[in-house]
């Protein structure tokens, strides 16, 4: 039976992304970032993809994304960073998962939690989300100290995060989170791991690569800023987003097409219909704009973007019931990039792969 809705991932894709960038930030070393279902690709499948390009460690965002990976069976180094009070904090202990800390309370609570933590501080170094504020320091760093004296932690890592906001930007936060490390080594805390780099900081900022890097769009060769070519960077995207047409119609100069027939031509041009919808993650902003690539011919999205389809404009192509219809794919295929769908949403690359649902049917490949 044929998938109505087909995102086909190459694992291989992954695995080539993660040595390719492990080889660039060398050697620092590479945590594959999995959240969000891998990004919308598959959590456990990029995991293993992941490692199997060798990268050291896995990151997620909370628990669960953690407990799913090890219920998977995958034991590598795994560090999860977002909690809520009351998290299930001694079972992740157990789990041997790695805890991101980014509060004196937070801190206090893990180190109640059965067995010894392995925890990485987060400090803020200007992106104001989330880490210690910088007047809250040395505290935070000394109630580490005395619970790793205890015996309830051990103090595996200090992190933040850049925010990526330019170059300037960047090297005052560089600048604060190596002073963060002088000051929580001149208390007595010697943390192997010092990260502060995702994707983007990793590949424009060697100095900020420190002893580990937190790869996410990246492994799955998608660019982390418009500035970064990541095909010229040997990057692969590793997913194509596909489905088939069901529908096929010829409609006259001057009708409309869609909800609110705010689509129309002034020549007859041939629509095809496509299963894909809002529903399933196509965003409804890139309605009259989104590019689809059917037998090598890209039209566009006709009208506004339904919530289980779309339709789509290909002028005089020849086009049959049953064609595939590709959103967007892997670079050597020819077709419209997750890019090209940011851009004609006003949006984000990340945002195109990582709001698929779960109608879209995932195919893994290497």
């Amino acid at each position: 039976m044929t998938d109505l809705r087909l995102a086909s991932i190459s694992t291989g894709a992954i695995s080539r992304n993660v040595e390719t960038l492990r080889a660039l930030v060398a050697p620092a070393q590479v945590m594959a970032v999995v959240k969000a279902d891998g990004y919308g690709h598959g959590a456990v499948a990029s995991a293993r993809a992941a490692l199997d390009g060798g990268a050291d460690w896995l990151g997620v965002a909370d628990l669960a994304e953690a407990f799913a990976l090890r219920d998977a069976g995958i034991v590598a180094p795994l560090l999860a960073w977002l909690h809520q009070p009351g998290a299930a904090f001694s079972a992740a202990v157990h789990a041997g998962i790695d805890l991101g800390i980014s509060n004196i309370a937070q801190l206090g609570e893990v180190a109640a939690a059965s067995g010894t933590a392995c925890v990485h501080l987060k400090v803020d170094t200007g992106l104001h989300r989330n880490g210690a504020a910088v007047g809250d320091w040395q505290e935070f760093f000394e109630a580490a100290v005395a619970h790793e004296l205890a015996g309830r932690i051990q103090v595996q890592g200090i992190w933040s995060h850049l925010a990526n906001a330019g170059h300037v930007q960047d090297v005052t936060q560089i600048e604060r989170f190596t002073a963060a490390i002088a000051m929580a080594e001149s208390v007595g805390l010697r943390p192997e791991f010092r990260h502060l780099a995702a994707s983007e900081g990793a590949i424009k900022h060697p100095d900020a690569r420190f002893t580990l890097v937190r790869l996410g769009i990246s492994i799955y060769g998608l660019a982390p800023a418009d500035d970064v070519d990541a095909s010229s960077l040997g990057l692969e995207p590793a997913m194509t987003l596909s489905a088939p047409v069901i529908s096929v119609r010829r409609v006259a100069a001057g009708e409309g097409v869609s909800y609110g027939l705010d689509f129309s031509r002034d020549s007859d041009t041939t629509v095809a219909l496509v299963p894909l919808g809002y529903a399933d993650g196509i965003p409804r902003h890139a309605s009259n704009r989104g590019p689809v690539s059917i037998n090598g011919v890209t039209g566009r999205v006709a009208g506004r973007v339904a919530m289980d389809q779309i339709v789509v404009d290909m002028g005089d192509a020849a086009v049959a019931i049953g064609d595939q219809a590709t959103l967007f794919g892997r670079t050597a295929e020819s077709v419209p990039s997750a890019d090209e769908w940011a851009a004609a949403a006003g949006t984000i690359n990340y945002e195109i792969v990582t709001r698929l649902g779960h109608r879209v049917a995932r195919r893994y490949e290497s």
